[in-house]
């Protein structure tokens, strides 16, 4: 599923179900519309703490967290886009003879109903905003789902022709019961019963600004596939956020885990330079879906900076095999490489894959996409790609310039926030 599908289908199955609860005749008006909206922002926000759980089940259904928290975005975008008609249109007609289902003053009642906005306007503004630091972003953002609560009760306290068991109520209490749920969940549970392994750091190395960080469990790992990633929290003061890396290594005998870690924000400029040998961390994982094309009959790997790392992994799995049809493009800066390129050629050539370097412009990946089709038909071409992207777009040309479908495509999302 995709986001816009989750989206489309919310809003298609809302306005249905309140069309049929509401005269026919005043189904094209303005109150129609603002009613329809004001709702489907609500079950969008209630979506929103469902996606945010992490249940694997829901991993499952979008194909990776990655893609769960893209959809989780996009739902707290619309939400406010619907809310804000929804705020500045009336969504009542006398003729729907509304009435609110939990009865409060009408002081408190227009109260909730301007502090259900603007809770909604904090949440997604803050949750987009990058300017500020990982962890009071996090914290603030944590404020979803009791804000939430007060959009539940808004909807609760206003006029309207939604009763309780009438279809439209019935959908939006089941997807508000769903909603607090995991929103609670997420609060108060997920430390306790997430898939979590103590580990201790047992390696440290440093180049430029970035970081190879080894870990082995303390007690009991856990099993992981390669190309998935993981939530760190170092048990450390100003580290103790988990925030996601994508795993550098595949399952070892000791369960031995490794990161690779560029200092591109405030959280991850002081784990590079406070990480030391000894420090102990909280890894909630298993996630992710990035997984090799097995059917494909040529694959071209494509990894920029810290985005090789899940090619790293698939190097190193050792039930892995095909490897000769493989080609790992490395697309780095010179003074920023990180691993060094010959340390990634030698893997390669020990599995049997092919590998090029990729410096500065796109012209070395071009030329092996364009070599790729000459000996093997395009629709027989998987791209697997982890990046920045600014060059994804890069590679959706390139693929559409040598006729390799897009659905040939599989990328990792780079981004969370």
């Amino acid at each position: 599923m995709k986001a816009s599908h989750c989206i489309l289908a919310i809003l298609l199955i809302t306005a249905a179900l309140l069309l049929i609860d509401i005269p026919v005749d005043t189904w094209l008006t303005s109150a129609t519309l603002s009613l329809i909206l004001g709702t489907s922002a609500l079950v969008y926000m209630a979506a929103a703490c469902l996606l945010a759980s992490r249940w694997g089940v829901i991993e499952s259904l979008f194909g990776g967290l990655d893609r769960v928290y893209e959809a989780h975005k996009w739902l707290g975008i619309w939400a406010l886009v619907f809310a804000s008609y929804h705020f500045v249109f009336k969504a009542n007609l006398d003729v729907w003879n509304s009435v609110p289902i939990l009865e409060l003053p009408k002081y408190w009642t227009r109260l909730v109903r301007q502090l259900s906005y603007v809770a909604l306007g904090l949440i997604v503004l803050l949750a987009l905003n990058r300017n500020i630091p990982y962890r009071l972003w996090r914290w603030w953002h944590k404020l979803s789902g009791p804000l939430f609560l007060i959009v539940i009760l808004h909807w609760l306290s206003f006029k309207s022709p939604i009763t309780l068991l009438s279809r439209s109520g019935i959908w939006l209490t089941l997807f508000c019961a769903l909603g607090v749920l995991a929103a609670l969940y997420k609060l108060v549970l997920y430390p306790f019963v997430a898939r979590a392994g103590e580990y201790r750091v047992t390696a440290v190395n440093r180049v430029n600004e970035a970081l190879h960080l080894t870990l082995e469990p303390i007690h009991k790992g856990f099993d992981f596939k390669a190309g998935q990633f993981a939530f760190l929290a170092m048990q450390q003061k100003g580290l103790r956020e988990p925030h996601p890396f994508t795993i550098a290594s595949a399952n070892g005998a000791n369960g031995q885990i490794a990161f690779m870690i560029r200092g591109l924000g405030d959280y991850t400029k002081k784990l590079c330079a406070c990480a030391k040998v000894g420090m102990c961390a909280t890894l909630y994982a298993p996630y992710g879906r990035f997984k090799r094309a097995s059917e494909a009959e040529r694959e071209i790997w494509i990894g920029a900076g810290v985005g090789i790392s899940p090619f790293i992994s698939w190097l190193q799995d050792p039930d892995a095999k095909d490897f000769e049809k493989a080609t790992l493009v490395y697309c780095f800066t010179p003074s920023r490489a990180f691993p060094a390129p010959e340390e990634l050629q030698a893997m390669t050539k020990m599995r049997g894959a092919q590998f090029v370097r990729n410096v500065g412009g796109i012209e070395p990946l071009a030329e092996t996409l364009r070599q790729a089709v000459i000996h093997t038909q395009p629709h027989k071409i998987h791209v697997s790609f982890c990046g920045p992207k600014g060059l994804l777009a890069k590679v959706h040309e390139l693929m559409d310039i040598n006729r390799i479908p897009k659905a040939n495509l599989h990328f990792e999302l780079f981004e969370f926030r």
